[in-house]
């Protein structure tokens, strides 16, 4: 090996040992072919630290390379010091080899989510919604222990109890530890001799319940909540999994949303909108009234202030924004378009004239 072996491990010549094993476990962790598979650069740099670390870690081999600049002496476990079974699995996963005889805790339940329609109203105001679902929940005849009544599950003879079992193989870095699920107890630790008749050993069944969300003003089309308890059941008395709930708000005719906004357009015809008057026009939970000025222009714009929806974990709501839409009539009688001439020669302006024969008389009432 011709390149600076300290360098490849990331440290000063004078490094001590403790430093060197330091350097040397974050680099294997980081370049472990298991960590990047497939990259073969990994996996060839992966090789140079192990035999840098080889070297350096036996004190008269560093001697001579610091003495000579080159290997003397290569072949035995390229882990060094660190080459014990027991120091391997730490280094690689994470100290768990040190769990002596700690049983594997019960799984909890997978994740599961629902749809839940609501209004714009519950939206705005936020609703206590009665909710349904058809879940895996604990076995009422077992309480999800999976066995039947006055017997109890038994350590797993073939990982005793772990839920895994660990191997250790021989490779040309030395001896790896692996770990996989036992395949005896299904991961579990355990095993169930004499199965509950009702959830046939499994510990949770396929029920449907009921229960009560608490929706909070405020909410969005498309706003997931997340229920930490109301998942499935966990297998042989695991705990539940999470419910995520995705709230679907219903369009309403009479609003659009904006944020905590509202927006409306208000209709009203071409004599209210020269002249004024007073219009109705719908509230979230009620109805209020809006002035017309004379002489309102089409798409003119009132707000009203706090009739919109709730701030979401907030104080105080949005604003009601109502959009004026003058109408034009597209069908005139002879009496209404007598009038507009009328008004059209008063003002001067210029118009086409009336229509004659058979479409003038189409017009007539």
């Amino acid at each position: 090996m011709s390149a600076d072996l300290y360098a490849i491990l990331e440290v000063e010549r004078s490094a001590s040992a403790d430093e060197l094993k330091k350097s040397y476990r974050r680099l294997a962790r980081q370049y472990h072919p298991d960590a990047n598979p497939g990259d073969a650069r990994s996996e060839a740099h992966f090789k140079e630290i192990s035999q840098a670390y080889e070297i350096l870690s036996d004190p008269e081999r560093r001697a001579n390379y610091d003495r000579f600049g080159s290997d003397v002496g290569a072949g035995g476990n390229p882990f060094g010091d660190a080459g014990s079974v027991q120091d391997i699995f730490d280094m690689f996963f994470g100290g768990m080899g040190n769990r002596g005889g700690q049983r594997r805790s019960p799984q909890p339940g997978p994740d599961a989510e629902m749809s839940v329609q609501i209004s714009l109203d519950e939206a705005a105001f936020g609703v206590n919604k009665e909710v349904t679902v058809t879940l895996p929940q604990r076995c009422s005849e077992c309480g999800g222990s999976g066995c039947a009544p006055g017997t109890s599950p038994v350590t797993c003879v073939e990982c005793a109890g772990l839920g895994e079992v660990r191997r250790v193989r021989n490779s040309i870095l030395g001896q790896m530890m692996t770990t996989s699920p036992c395949t005896r107890c299904q991961g579990q630790g355990s095993r169930i001799e004499s199965p509950c008749q009702q959830c046939r050993g499994e510990g949770r069944q396929n029920l449907s319940s009921s229960f009560s969300v608490q929706i909070p003003a405020g909410v969005e089309d498309g706003s997931t909540m997340r229920l930490a308890d109301r998942g499935p059941a966990g297998p042989r008395g695991g705990p539940n999994g999470r419910l995520f709930v995705h709230l679907r708000v219903t369009p309403d005719e009479r609003f659009e949303r904006e944020g905590d906004d509202l927006h409306h357009q208000a209709r009203i015809s071409f004599a209210q909108a020269a002249l004024g008057a007073t219009i109705t026009v719908p509230t979230l939970r009620s109805q209020t009234q809006i002035e017309i000025a004379a002489g309102t222009a089409n798409a003119t714009v009132h707000r009203i202030k706090h009739e919109g929806i709730e701030h979401l974990h907030g104080r105080g709501r949005g604003d009601l924004f109502v959009q004026i839409v003058v109408e034009v009539p597209t069908e005139l009688d002879d009496v209404e378009r007598d009038l507009l001439e009328q008004l059209a020669a008063h003002r001067n302006e210029d118009v086409h004239p009336p229509a004659v024969g058979l479409f003038r008389k189409r017009g007539k009432k």
